[in-house]
């Protein structure tokens, strides 16, 4: 059976519950291009699949089991990462505005929304390698890292905006043993924006499974073979 275990790109903000969280929508704005998209829903919208650091794939919100007066709203990007796909790993966008919507009163329009906005820096141009040495301590990031990315979270309101945080780190891409070693922190990255709230926002991996080498093959579901409409030996 031919399963996917993909990486994906992930935005995750934790934030003091207060009131009914009943809406947590994830949308992006890319800027300046002709066919602004407004927001993105997986591969099966044409203009998201053509632009994968735009395409949104999942967006969870829960109660936080170890902290059950916080609620975590989790957003996924780039659909079906390979892992090992260097050495250009997969980043966020610089152009792209991504985005958490909430409505907090069930009218369908958001009440707080939480901005993020990305930098990439290259400090290496000429290597190829997305790092030179090993990037398993911080200041092994800052000497061997070749491509860098920051970030910022602003909350916005009808009131107005404020950032919440500038100049964020995201984790370097977990390569390998020799890029990082035992010592890497696979929750690095997570930042305390005060005011009980928390971000992270890096490369993860996703526990998300579809045997996709069937669903798409008109709808086929192995299980079912000889039951279809085009039935196939089990």
């Amino acid at each position: 059976m031919s399963m996917f275990l993909a990486r994906r790109t992930a935005v995750l903000l934790v934030l003091a519950l207060g009131g009914i969280l009943l809406v947590a929508l994830a949308a992006v704005t890319r800027a300046s291009t002709p066919d602004a998209a407004k927001a993105s829903r997986h591969r099966e919208a044409p203009l998201s699949a053509d632009d994968p650091a735009a395409d949104n794939t999942d967006v969870y919100a829960f109660v936080s089991p170890d902290k059950p007066d916080t609620v975590t709203i989790m957003a996924n990007y780039i659909p079906f990462e390979d892992p090992a796909g260097g050495p250009n790993y997969y980043r966020f966008d610089p152009t792209v505005l991504y985005a958490l919507n909430i409505d907090n009163n069930g009218d369908g329009r958001e009440d707080v929304a939480y901005h993020f906005r990305f930098q990439t820096d290259v400090s290496k141009p000429n290597t190829f390698l997305y790092n030179t040495g090993p990037i398993d301590t911080p200041a092994n990031q800052a000497d061997n890292l070749s491509v860098k990315q920051t970030y910022s979270v602003t909350r916005v309101t009808k009131s107005g905006s404020t950032v919440l945080g500038a100049h964020l780190g995201v984790p370097p891409t977990n390569i390998g043993p020799r890029s990082n070693s035992a010592t890497y922190a696979p929750y690095q990255g997570v930042v305390d924006l005060g005011g009980d709230r928390q971000v992270f926002a890096g490369p993860r991996d996703d526990p998300f499974f579809v045997d996709l080498g069937s669903i798409f093959d008109l709808g086929g579901l192995r299980p079912f073979n000889s039951l279809h409409a085009f039935p196939l030996a089990d």
